[in-house]
């Protein structure tokens, strides 16, 4: 029998695009690669029968050049909280595996990638706002970022605008749009700053994005 799962995640990403990234409007990436830390906290979800509600996690890709080009490096990393059967099941969801093929975003990167680092499990320190479009990340030793909402220059006030994507998405059906700064050592040491950053629900199952 098939696994059954279902993944609910309040998920922070910040990517090197300006905030207006590419991916989103199927135009060219803003520096011709890609590089990007997704954060996320599980809200709600199983994989069979094993409970992954209250645990974090993160994703984190380098892509040389466009990402449809692949030879993307990947490393995942799973809360150290975790159980061992825990550990298995978001580890294998976030690969991409036990879903219909790209039927979601982690089936998607996974499939473009050619190296894979070995899976981190660590202490995800997260706190993430949607509706705020705020995020604080701190994994030691590896990641830092902070989301901020984009402000008004006019007026200084945060500036709101979100997207919406009612068809045709493999990621998401709605998500918030701010900056992010973020620093990534070891394996995948990259940089960025006052970039794209998405505040969004993942809501995922073995079929693929639930809407």
């Amino acid at each position: 029998m098939a696994d059954q799962w279902l993944f609910k995640s309040e998920t922070y990403d910040n990517c090197n695009c300006s905030v207006s990234c590419g991916c989103q409007f199927n135009e060219p990436t803003t520096h011709g690669n890609c590089q990007f830390a997704y954060v996320g906290t599980v809200v709600a979800g199983h994989f069979n029968g094993t409970p992954l509600a209250g645990l974090n996690w993160s994703l984190l890709c380098i892509f040389p050049g466009e990402i449809e080009e692949g030879n993307g490096k990947r490393q995942i990393i799973i809360d150290e909280r975790a159980n061992k059967a825990q550990r298995i099941a978001l580890e294998t969801i976030v690969s991409g595996k036990a879903c219909r093929p790209l039927s979601n975003h982690f089936s998607v990167f996974g499939s473009l990638c050619t190296e894979f680092f070995e899976t981190l499990f660590l202490p995800i320190n997260l706190e993430v706002n949607l509706q705020l479009r705020t995020a604080n990340v701190d994994i030691p030793g590896v990641v830092k970022s902070v989301g901020r909402p984009i402000i008004n220059k006019f007026s200084g006030e945060p500036f709101h605008i979100a997207l919406a994507r009612p068809s045709g998405s493999f990621e998401f059906t709605y998500g918030e749009i701010g900056r992010g700064t973020t620093s990534v050592s070891g394996d995948m040491e990259m940089a960025f700053k006052d970039s794209w950053a998405l505040f969004c629900v993942h809501h995922y199952n073995q079929d693929g994005l639930i809407r």
